[in-house]
């Protein structure tokens, strides 16, 4: 499995736009991995986890070829995470998909009724994926956890697992609900991606920084969730959180985490 980070910043981007503070400032000046767009993932070609407002520009920098998408997991609707209206182009005369199949959009109820509204039912198919029900795509298996965010829709996170190997993608959440810890129990994990919004300011809900994300490490290695191959990475980083790429390689190195930046790869 081939796991590529298109984005890995919060919902304003890191440098935001419009934004004057010195850590923008110091990203724009720093360049590299100190630049991040809205996040999201690409696993193999075939599946991706949300489709933020940047997706078009990470088609051209990493030179995507999103025909290719069968599976489109979405975690919740806030902007920076469902920018659905890109969606409609994906039929003819704005697309030309090859394979002829349509993309699968799974996600709550939210997403589904934001995908009806904002896309015609030539370029995707929606469904509802409830959560701790296992999901078959493909080769894929696909479970759904209640994550803690927003209480205006049910927010998901997603286990992944493929030919053994299983993903856990945390983010967007604070410390994790008891009943996804109670199905986090079931799966020895690979790879866990995790939220760091805060970095190092202490979010327990909507969000985690360092502080939280690093007690969710160590109860997952505790309770046998993952172990010493298990690779942690952070990822979802705001600038109010205050660290550029390299201080947070710093700090994170002592904890036995990697911070994610745009385009990073790891192959499992």
């Amino acid at each position: 499995m081939r796991v590529i980070f298109l984005g890995t910043s919060a919902s304003e981007g890191w440098p935001a736009v419009f934004c004057q503070c010195q850590y923008c400032v110091k990203a724009r000046e720093f360049g590299g991995k100190n630049l991040r767009s809205r996040a999201s993932v690409l696993f193999d070609d075939d599946l991706k986890v949300d489709f933020p407002p940047d997706t078009y520009m990470h088609v051209l920098k990493y030179g995507l070829d999103l025909g290719a998408l069968r599976f489109l997991l979405v975690t919740h609707t806030h902007r920076d995470h469902f920018y659905a209206d890109d969606l409609e182009t994906r039929k003819s005369p704005f697309a030309y998909v090859k394979s002829g199949g349509l993309l699968k959009v799974y996600g709550n109820r939210a997403v589904y009724e934001k995908t009806v509204k904002a896309v015609s039912s030539e370029a995707v198919v929606p469904e509802i994926i409830d959560p701790f029900k296992s999901l078959k795509l493909d080769d894929y298996e696909v479970e759904a956890l209640p994550a803690n965010h927003s209480p205006a829709e049910v927010c998901l996170l997603y286990v992944i697992s493929i030919g053994g190997i299983s993903v856990f993608y945390g983010h967007d959440s604070g410390w994790y609900p008891d009943e996804t810890w109670k199905a986090l129990k079931r799966r020895k994990l690979s790879l866990a991606i995790m939220d760091c919004t805060c970095i190092i300011k202490d979010c327990v809900n909507y969000h985690m920084g360092i502080e939280t994300m690093v007690k969710a490490k160590n109860r997952m290695i505790n309770e046998s969730i993952a172990n010493g191959n298990t690779i942690f990475i952070a990822t979802h980083f705001s600038h109010n959180g205050q660290l550029l790429h390299h201080e947070l390689e710093e700090k994170l190195k002592l904890y036995g985490i990697t911070p994610a930046y745009d385009g990073m790869c790891i192959k499992l």
